[in-house]
């Protein structure tokens, strides 16, 4: 018998709450966001309907345009929170800084900037993450910090690009995001995370600004480990929602 949305969402919900407790964390201070790329509107309605209200897009006009739908059916008071988790090409600020109420994936100053512009002209804050390369792929977005605690260059223009971002307004620096690879053994994975919570703790440290806490880490298939190292956001989608066609 297939599982439904609401019986997945009970299982996950158990998993993030016994990683935490295993660390010694609170489990309400771990933001579930349920991945919803390529779902239909009807979709994210039932698992609204399930209890979930942060809702996760990688591509900045899906989330506009379903959003819209959303709030066709729900309303626009519906307590519903958009995370935009993936890459954002600079050509659609504007698209991030209208719909988004959460920015997982902040890769450049570029795209910094030109959301400060819309955000300032439209008078709205929205909170960002920094996106870090911790595992040094090619492959993966995100500033260079593969080599962070031996690598004073990379320290040093990761503190110049926060600092910068915490003077831009309209945004809301609220911490770091990483991707871990695909294809790592554990013992890889949970290297990863904890350098990232160890990042994190370095740069609000550093910049004494109490803003770069929160860490966005962990997907369907190592939200576990990521919460026990210091994950406060984790992004799900197949575990909940179930695999694709």
């Amino acid at each position: 018998m297939t599982e439904t949305i609401p019986e997945r969402l009970a299982i996950v919900r158990m998993r993030i709450s016994q990683a935490a407790k295993r660390s010694g964390r609170d489990p309400d201070d771990v933001t579930l966001v349920v991945v919803t790329k390529t779902w239909p509107a009807d979709v994210v309605i039932d698992a609204y309907e399930a209890g979930i209200r942060h809702f996760g897009e990688n591509r900045a006009e899906e989330l506009a345009s379903k959003r819209s739908k959303v709030e066709e059916v729900l309303g626009r008071d519906s307590g519903i929170i958009w995370h935009l988790i993936g890459a954002l090409q600079s050509r659609k600020t504007t698209l991030a800084a209208d719909y988004a109420d959460r920015f997982h994936a902040l890769d450049r100053l570029k795209v910094a900037t030109r959301l400060s512009r819309r955000l300032e002209d439209t008078e709205k804050q929205l909170p960002v993450f920094l996106e870090v390369n911790i595992s040094g792929e090619i492959s993966k977005a995100g500033f260079d910090c593969w080599q962070w605690e031996d690598d004073e260059e990379q320290r040093k223009k990761l503190q110049k690009v926060a600092t910068t971002i915490q003077e831009l307004p309209g945004l809301q620096p609220r911490g770091l995001m990483t991707m871990a690879p695909w294809l790592a053994d554990k013992d890889r994975l949970r290297d990863i995370f904890r350098r990232t919570y160890r990042l994190s703790t370095w740069l609000d440290e550093t910049l004494l600004s109490g803003s770069w806490s929160s860490l966005s880490m962990g997907m369907s298939d190592d939200f576990e480990m990521a919460v026990e190292e210091g994950a406060t956001h984790v992004r799900i989608g197949r575990a909940i929602l179930g695999p694709r066609g």
